[in-house]
């Protein structure tokens, strides 16, 4: 009897934290494994709040997506460094968090938590009937039609709330030193103005919806500075990150006269838990089944398409590359290394030197990362070249100054679970003739406990 034929490898993409089976499903089972907290490797990672170490990450990762717009949790400047794009999934979760922060809007304007609070008591006391009418005047509120919301950051959730706002006949402002020309070009533009700096927003405020990331840049934006350029009862409303928000100059403020509400879908210190004006959810903003498969989807989609072609889009550290496809006819290298000048021309010449004809580049870059994706002829014999195999012509090629990782995508995209994967750490190749990267190879945590 003839043996069986031996499964082709395929690429394993490890999961932390619970990801949406419906999303993941978008990875072709004949060419990707899933595993959860997989310990022996995997070509790529997907997670949502785990904070990642370098330890999580084996040598043979070629990527980490986030279910998630922020990727505060997965150390993107030692990805960047060790040259491992970070995907995100911007505008997946942006439908669940505006729904929410327009939940907080009428929180913020009506008495419904302390209201319902209240009645529940009623309620236990037996005097729910008799008193509903008497305390109803302890938590009026004000509407929100006519009044101006102020919104930091104008993204995909940001815009959502902003439109949304503009529904309810609000006035919108907003601020995002940041936004690109593709976000301005979404924008209502006659409906809204926008205003050149945080302090010009505050003035002019009812309500803060607060939509940035969280970074060195705008941790504590809501400081004592812009605290005291507020209306007094203005209120803010954060679904964005802790962070952003100078906890101890907003409790200050709240002690000085500060009569608006703070509601936020993060934990907060001491000093504002105690407060009745204070409204904390246990951040909720994604989490619907929606949001959570859209995310899930879109990190599924984004990985798959670099894995098998090399493209990228929607990464917070490597370039939007795309290369269309020649896949009858060449074999596609893909080459992350730092951007420096002569660096594309060392690159080339090692095809060049050894009597390798390339058919379409492309080079782009992002702040340190080059990345190149060069398809070259496809070769039948390699009677006509200097390198005697594929290996040697990647040992090569990682072996330069400046390059960081190398992989080849042979021919189709069915075929590109065989890519063959290498990494330059420190001078130091790894990985050349290892289809799968093996358990044998150390992780970059190892290897930065080493150095």
């Amino acid at each position: 009897m003839a043996a069986a034929a031996k499964a082709a490898p395929k690429l394993v993409v490890r999961t932390f934290n619970k990801i949406n089976a419906a999303g993941l499903s978008r990875f072709d089972p004949s060419m990707f494994q899933i595993k959860e907290d997989n310990n022996d490797g995997a070509h790529a990672i997907l997670l949502r709040s785990h904070k990642l170490q370098a330890g999580d990450v084996p040598l043979m990762c070629r990527s980490i997506a986030r279910c998630g717009a922020g990727t505060n949790n997965c150390n993107v400047p030692l990805m960047t460094d060790l040259g491992v794009p970070v995907f995100n999934t911007p505008g997946a979760n942006a439908n669940a968090v505006k729904e929410l922060a327009l939940c907080g809007l009428f929180l913020a304007s009506r008495g419904v938590m302390e209201g319902a609070t209240r009645m529940e008591e009623l309620h236990q006391s037996g005097e729910a009937h008799a008193q509903i009418e008497k305390v109803k005047a302890q938590f009026g509120g004000r509407e929100l039609a006519g009044k101006t919301l102020g919104v930091v950051g104008l993204g995909a959730i940001g815009a959502a709330v902003l439109k949304a706002a503009l529904d309810l006949r609000m006035e919108v402002v907003g601020f995002d030193p940041a936004l690109s020309v593709d976000a301005a070009l979404k924008l209502p533009g006659h409906r809204i103005r926008i205003v050149d700096s945080l302090e010009d927003l505050a003035k002019a405020s009812d309500y803060i919806s607060l939509h940035a990331p969280s970074n060195e840049h705008t941790n504590g934006m809501i400081s004592t500075q812009i605290l005291s350029q507020m209306r007094t009862d203005a209120c803010i409303l954060n679904f964005a990150r802790g962070e952003l928000v100078d906890e101890a100059a907003l409790a200050h403020h709240f002690d000085n006269g500060g009569a608006g509400r703070y509601v936020c879908d993060f934990a907060v210190g001491p000093e504002l838990s105690p407060r009745s004006n204070v409204i904390v959810l246990p951040h909720l903003g994604a989490s619907t089944d929606e949001a959570e498969e859209n995310a899930a989807a879109m990190a599924a989609d984004t990985t798959a398409l670099y894995l098998q072609t090399g493209t990228i889009r929607d990464s917070v550290n490597f370039p939007t590359t795309t290369l269309p496809a020649r896949l009858d006819t060449v074999q596609r290298v893909c080459v992350v290394n730092e951007n420096r000048p002569g660096m594309l021309g060392e690159i080339l010449s090692v095809f060049g030197n050894a009597g390798i004809n390339i058919v379409q580049q492309i080079n782009t870059s992002k702040g340190d990362v080059g990345y190149n994706v060069i398809d070259i002829e496809r070769l039948s014999t390699f009677d006509d070249v200097h390198f005697k195999s594929w290996d040697a012509l990647q040992f090569l090629l990682t072996s330069l100054d400046g390059v960081k990782s190398t992989r080849y995508i042979y021919g189709t995209p069915a075929s590109a679970k065989h890519a063959g994967y290498a990494v330059n750490f420190k001078g130091q190749v790894y990985g050349i003739g290892s289809v799968g990267g093996g358990p044998t190879l150390p992780s970059f945590g190892e290897l930065l406990d080493e150095a």
